[in-house]
C-alpha cells in the first residue's frame, strides 16, 4: 500500500513538473512574440531587394527600384536596370558641373531622383547585366577609392597648373570609371535584340515626363516649386511644396491605387532600427545615431550599438508631429539629406497604428524583414526629405492645385 502511495505521488509531482514546464514553455513563446508585430493592409509589387554595400548611389538603386516597379504595374516583364550605368552618367554631368563652378558645388557618390530620370532622359538605361560596374575584383559596390580618386582628379583639374583647361581633362576622368566601373555600352544584345542605352529606354516604354518629386517645408510657399537645398542636390532639381497633411494624402493615395514612392529620408534617427526593421519616432528624446549608411552602422561596437539603440520590445508612444516641428528639424540639420529608398505598402502594428513599408538597398541580411523595414507615419511626416512619384499617383485636387 505504502509503495502504491509512493508511486502516485511520485506520478502526481511528474505531471506537476510537466505542467510547470509546459507553462513556462507556453511564457517563453508568449516573449518571443512580443515586439513589433506587423499585418500588410496594402502592398504594390517591386522587384527584389539589392545590395548598394558600400556605395553612395542609393538615389540610383531607389529611383530605378521605383522604374522597375512602373514597368511591373504596367504589365510588363520583371527588369533588372543597371544602377551603376545611371550612376556613371551622374558621375560625369557632375564633374563637368564642379570644374565650371571651380569646385563649389558637392562632387560625391551621393544624389537625387530627379538624376535618375535625367540620366534615363539624356543617355538611357541598361540591364543590370551589361553594366553591373562590378570590375575591380570585388562581390559588391566597394566606391571608396574610386570616390577619392575622382574628388583629386577633378580638383586637380580646377588648380589649373597649366593657367587653362586641357582638352582631354574629361577624357582622363571618363577612363578612371572605364577602370573601376566597366567600359561604357554603346551597344548590347539583350533577349536576342541589339540595343543601344537610349534605344532600350525607349523599349521599356516609360514615360519620363510623368514623375514628378514633392516636398513640404515653409520656407517656400505651398503648391509651388523650389530647389531643395541639400548638398546631393547637385543639380538644382526642383520639387513641388505640399502642405504635410497632403504629401501623407499622396503617400496613401499612391500606395491605395498600385504606385510606389521613390522615398528621401533621414535614418540616422535612434529610433531607427535597421536590425530590428523598424523607424519610429519616440516621444522622448534620444540620442541621434552617428553613421548614415549600413557600413558605418556595422562598425560601431556592441557596446555603442546597445548604448544607442532604442528599445524594440514593443510599440511604444511616438510624438505628434506638427509642420513646425518638421521645418525646424530641416532647419536645424536635424533632418539631413541621407538616404533613398522605395515605400511600397502600408501596414499596421498589434495596436492599429499605421506604417509605410519600405524596401531598402542594404541586402537582404542583417535584418529581420529580408531587406525592408517599416516606417510609422510619425516617422515619415518627421523625416521625410523629398518623394518621387508617377503624377497619375497623385490625388485630382492636390494635382490641380499644382497645376499638373
Amino acid at each position: 500500500m505504502k509503495i502504491i502511495k509512493i508511486i502516485l505521488l511520485l506520478l502526481a509531482f511528474v505531471l506537476g513538473s510537466a505542467a510547470i514546464f509546459a507553462q513556462d514553455d507556453t511564457e517563453d513563446k508568449e516573449k518571443e512574440k512580443e515586439g513589433y508585430q506587423f499585418t500588410i493592409i496594402k502592398e504594390v509589387a517591386a522587384t527584389p531587394v539589392e545590395n548598394q554595400y558600400k556605395s553612395g548611389t542609393c538615389w540610383s538603386f531607389s529611383g530605378l527600384g521605383l522604374l522597375e516597379a512602373e514597368l511591373l504595374r504596367m504589365g510588363k516583364d520583371t527588369f533588372d536596370l543597371s544602377d551603376m550605368f545611371i550612376s556613371r552618367n551622374a558621375y560625369e554631368e557632375k564633374a563637368k558641373k564642379y570644374v565650371r563652378f571651380h569646385g563649389k558645388i558637392n562632387f560625391s557618390g551621393g544624389g537625387g531622383f530627379s538624376d535618375v530620370i535625367m540620366i534615363s532622359e539624356n543617355y538611357g538605361i541598361v540591364p543590370e547585366e551589361v553594366y553591373d560596374g562590378k570590375v575591380i575584383g570585388e562581390e559588391n559596390h566597394i566606391h571608396g577609392e574610386m570616390d577619392a580618386i575622382l574628388r583629386a582628379y577633378i580638383d586637380a583639374v580646377i588648380k589649373n597648373k597649366n593657367k587653362k583647361l586641357t582638352p582631354v581633362w574629361f577624357e582622363g576622368f571618363s577612363g578612371t570609371l572605364d577602370v573601376y566601373l566597366g567600359e561604357y555600352p554603346g551597344k548590347f544584345t539583350y533577349n536576342g535584340v541589339e540595343y543601344t542605352p537610349k534605344s532600350f529606354a525607349e523599349m521599356l516604354g516609360l514615360n519620363l515626363d510623368d514623375y514628378v518629386e514633392l516636398t513640404s517645408y515653409t520656407h517656400h510657399p505651398f503648391y509651388e516649386e523650389f530647389v531643395l537645398e541639400i548638398p546631393d542636390n547637385w543639380m538644382y532639381a526642383p520639387v513641388y511644396n505640399l502642405p504635410l497633411d497632403e504629401l501623407i494624402e499622396v503617400f496613401d493615395y499612391a500606395i491605395d491605387n498600385g504606385y510606389t514612392i521613390a522615398w528621401g529620408a533621414d535614418v540616422s534617427e535612434k529610433g531607427f532600427s535597421w536590425k530590428n526593421g523598424v523607424a519610429v519616432v519616440p516621444e522622448a528624446d534620444l540620442e541621434d545615431m552617428t553613421g548614415t549608411e549600413r557600413e558605418k552602422w556595422e562598425k560601431l561596437t556592441t557596446k555603442e550599438k546597445d548604448k544607442m539603440l532604442y528599445s524594440f520590445d514593443e510599440p511604444g508612444k511616438e510624438k505628434e508631429i506638427t509642420q513646425e516641428m518638421r521645418q525646424k528639424a530641416f532647419d536645424d540639420y536635424e533632418t539631413t539629406d541621407d538616404h533613398g529608398m522605395l515605400i511600397t505598402g502600408i501596414a499596421e502594428d498589434q495596436n492599429g497604428n499605421k506604417y509605410y513599408l519600405v524596401k531598402n538597398s542594404w541586402g537582404t541580411t542583417g535584418n529581420d524583414y529580408e531587406g525592408y523595414f517599416y516606417a510609422s507615419e510619425p516617422f515619415v511626416r518627421y523625416k521625410t526629405m523629398s518623394a518621387m512619384v508617377n503624377k497619375n499617383a497623385i490625388p485630382k485636387h492636390i494635382r490641380k492645385k499644382l497645376d499638373l
